[in-house]
C-alpha cells in the first residue's frame, strides 16, 4: 500500500530526516529507506526507457544497449563484459534504460523535488518525494537473489553480485516476472554518483506499472507531496545546508546552474 503524506510546512519536512532504525548488532542507527525526488507530484514512476520507447521498450532495449556499447567501449573496454555496467554507465550519461534512480539521502531527494528548469514554476505545482524500504523490496525477491545478498553480506546488490545472479536481461526478466525488482549500487566512477548517494532499481520488462506494484506488494512505501507553498522555503533551507547544484553536479555546469538560481528574481 502506498501512503500519501502532504508536507506543507518546514517542520513537516523535517520528518524526512528522522527516518532511522536502530541496529542492535552494531549499536548504530541505519536507514533502510531510499528516496526519489520529482519536481511534479503528478509525474509517475516511469523509467527513461519506457518514456522513450513506450510499448516497444522490450523490443528496442537490446539494440539501445548494443549501440551504446559499440561506441562507448573506446572509453571503457570493460563495458562489453556486463550488461549491468552498460546500463548503469549509459543511464549516467542520459541513455534510456530500465533503471529508476534513488538516493539514500532524503536531502538529495528534496533537492530534486524543489528544483525546476523554469524557476517560475516553483510555486505553481507540488513536488514529490517517494520513499521505499530496501529491506521490504528485497524480502520479496526470488530465493536465489536473497541468498546471494546474505552470502555476500550486502543489503543492496553490487555489480558483481547481480552479474552472478543474472548475467543476462533475459535471465533477470524470467526470474522477476512482474513480482519483484532489485536495487543495485552503481560503481563510483564519477563524483556525481557519490555526491548524489545514488542507487538504482532494475525494473523487469514484465512490470508495466511500478506504482501499482508498490501499492500491491509493499506496506512501507510513502509518497510525500511537497506543497507548492513551501517549495521555495525548503529550497532555501537546502542551500543553507549546502545541498545544491554545485554539489549534486560537480563541475562548471553545476556551479553555473546554482549561481543562476541563487540570483533568480521572483515575480
Amino acid at each position: 500500500m502506498i501512503q500519501t503524506i502532504t508536507i506543507d510546512t518546514l517542520e513537516k519536512a523535517m520528518q524526512l530526516l528522522e527516518i532511522l532504525d536502530y541496529n542492535p548488532e552494531i549499536d548504530r542507527l541505519r536507514s533502510q529507506y531510499y528516496f526519489h525526488g520529482s519536481p511534479d507530484s503528478r509525474y509517475h514512476l516511469v523509467t527513461s526507457l519506457a518514456r522513450n520507447c513506450k510499448q516497444k521498450q522490450q523490443e528496442l532495449e537490446p539494440s539501445i544497449l548494443k549501440s551504446f556499447t559499440k561506441y562507448a567501449v573506446i572509453d571503457d573496454p570493460s563495458l562489453s563484459a556486463s550488461v549491468w555496467k552498460q546500463m548503469i554507465v549509459g543511464q549516467h550519461h542520459g541513455l534510456p534504460t530500465r533503471l529508476l534512480d534513488w538516493t539514500l539521502s532524503p536531502l538529495v531527494a528534496l533537492h530534486f523535488a524543489t528544483t525546476e528548469n523554469n524557476l517560475q514554476k516553483m510555486n505553481t505545482r507540488d513536488g514529490a518525494v517517494w520513499r521505499i524500504s530496501a529491506a521490504e523490496i528485497h524480502s520479496i525477491l526470488p530465493e536465489k537473489y536473497r541468498q546471494a545478498l546474505a552470502r555476500e553480506k550486502e543489503t543492496i546488490f553490487s555489480l558483481n553480485t547481480m552479474q552472478g545472479c543474472a548475467p543476462t536481461l533475459e535471465q533477470y526478466d524470467s526470474d522477476m516476472q512482474d513480482s519483484a525488482f532489485a536495487l543495485i549500487e552503481p560503481p563510483s566512477f564519477d563524483p556525481r554518483i557519490m555526491n548524489q548517494y545514488a542507487f538504482f532499481s532494475i525494473i523487469p520488462s514484465g512490470m508495466q506499472d511500478i506504482e501499482q506494484f508498490l501499492d500491491d506488494k509493499t506496506e512501507q512505501t510513502v509518497k510525500y507531496i511537497i506543497s507548492k507553498e513551501v517549495r521555495w522555503v525548503i529550497r532555501d533551507l537546502l542551500d543553507q545546508l549546502n545541498i545544491n547544484e554545485r554539489i549534486i553536479y560537480p563541475g562548471l555546469d553545476g556551479i553555473s546552474t546554482w549561481v543562476a538560481r541563487h540570483y533568480f528574481v521572483k515575480d
